[in-house]
């Protein structure tokens, strides 16, 4: 049976329209109505056809997170499919796509793969796609991994803080560029490189400000990183990524690259764009991340890059931990900035804490699409399904009031720790309900429906020719 969703406000092709979305119970759209006229005479001939009203409410496309840790298998209680999932519903996000490390084992083989596959499995609530790792030693993993599905590889150039996990050299990360050429995969940096400098008298400073450990990330670190992933993006055929661009300094060098023809895109986080340096609290280490947070003119310059259209995606990094390894619980290390995991849990808020910042920075409901849903469903390579309301893709909508405000309390929040810097923010966008193919599986003060979400594998089986 068809189910027609209805509201005075329906985000298609860059425009609000009043009108109707015509869902098969395939879960793919099949009709777009953009007047009132054109929803009554389908109710008028359909009559036994389910209609969903959502009044003046904007439908837009389901969102977009591709930068999501769930540590499921190995560290479950930092992090599982369900709970991390549940989040992401109820914050209006329909697809994400799960990080490889920080689960054990990593998601570096293909064996590796199916543990977490296996895991996931009927667990999710909304859909979900699959990063792979690039560690040493694990470059006849690469192809394998193509050929069974994931998206693309991470990679850190710094210790990443798991041991499971060890990071790459320039030899390592230049062979998975050869290999990876002609696949249409993706590698995507950490995009830090130890300098040296910096070290030493860190060790004499108070571990419990924050200043001691911005101080001991600065921006020269991304900037070194990414001079090495543009030179290495320039030589190569292949897609490129800098994952949770922090500082502005190497804007330039990536703009450079780009307009010389490196197939190179970059994503900044929530965080940076709503946080500061000065504003973080001595000992609080739920502040923490890596990168780390930089200053309010670090942060306005981030948003100026938004609006030239220099950064193309905003993600979460949602990347949670048990409030010990936070160093958030009481003893001698509480509060311990350099000691203590570094990872802010944010998925469930992505779109709030975005649209709060919108209207200052005259940003619009068309930017909110292209930087939380359409680039970053590109990126996934799922775009030609996901991330429009079109004839033909699937039924993914998010339901949210533009206009309302709340509190981020911990009774609202299904992430599975709560520990998080927004606590008690108040923000502005509020999600009613998220569907996905055609079926609501998060609305607003009701239970959660079963899990209906599905495992994005574009299994492949064949590589392009490359001429040189």
């Amino acid at each position: 049976m068809d189910t027609l969703f209805v509201s005075k406000r329906i985000f298609v092709d860059g425009e609000l329209v009043e009108g109707g979305i015509l869902v098969s119970d395939q879960g793919k759209i099949t009709d777009i109505f953009t007047r009132a006229g054109e929803v009554n005479s389908w109710i008028y001939q359909n009559g036994s056809g389910e209609i969903v009203d959502f009044g003046d409410l904007i439908i837009m496309p389901g969102l977009v997170d591709s930068h999501v840790h769930i540590n499921d298998p190995g560290r479950s209680e930092w992090e599982g499919f369900a709970t991390a999932t549940k989040a992401a519903a109820a914050g209006g996000f329909t697809t994400i796509a799960d990080m490889p490390l920080n689960s054990i084992p990593p998601t570096t083989t293909v064996e590796n793969l199916r543990a977490k596959t296996n895991v996931a499995h009927g667990k999710v609530y909304v859909d979900v796609a699959f990063w792979g790792g690039l560690i040493p030693g694990n470059a006849s993993s690469l192809m394998p991994l193509v050929q069974n599905g994931v998206i693309g590889f991470k990679c850190f150039l710094c210790p990443s803080g798991v041991p499971e996990f060890p990071h790459v050299n320039e030899e390592q990360v230049e062979e998975a560029f050869k290999i990876l050429e002609g696949t249409e995969s993706l590698l995507a940096f950490h995009a830090e490189l130890e300098c040296g400098s910096h070290g030493m008298s860190i060790m004499e400073e108070n571990p419990k400000k924050y200043s001691t450990y911005l101080h001991s990330r600065p921006s020269i670190m991304e900037k070194k990183a990414i001079d090495m992933v543009t030179r290495l993006s320039a030589k190569y055929n292949v897609r490129t990524h800098i994952v949770h661009l922090s500082s502005a300094d190497p804007l330039p060098v990536i703009k450079e690259a780009r307009m010389n023809g490196a197939r190179l895109t970059l994503e900044t986080c929530h965080h940076y764009l709503t946080l500061s340096a000065e504003e973080i609290p001595d000992a609080h280490t739920e502040y923490k991340c890596s990168p780390p947070i930089r200053t309010a003119e670090n942060r306005m310059k981030l948003w100026e890059a938004i609006k030239a259209r220099d950064i193309d995606m905003i993600v979460s990094d949602h990347s949670p931990s048990t409030p010990g390894i936070k160093l958030l619980t009481y003893g001698k290390s509480r509060g311990d900035f350099m000691r203590a995991w570094g990872g802010i849990s944010s998925v469930q808020f992505g779109l709030s804490l975005f649209w709060t910042h919108c209207q200052s920075h005259e940003l619009t409901l068309n930017d909110l699409h292209r930087l939380l849903c359409q680039e970053p469903a590109k990126l996934l390579g799922i775009d030609s399904w996901k991330g429009r309301i079109a004839v033909g893709y699937d039924a993914d909508f998010c339901v949210w009031d533009p206009d309302a405000s709340f509190a981020i309390t911990s009774d609202i929040i299904h992430f599975q720790n709560k520990a998080n810097p927004y606590m008690g923010k108040v923000v502005r966008g509020k999600v009613h309900a998220t569907v996905l193919r055609g079926l609501i599986v998060f609305k607003e003060d009701e239970p959660f429906a079963n899990p209906m979400g599905k495992l994005i594998l574009r299994k492949k089986t064949k590589r392009a020719v490359q001429f040189h």
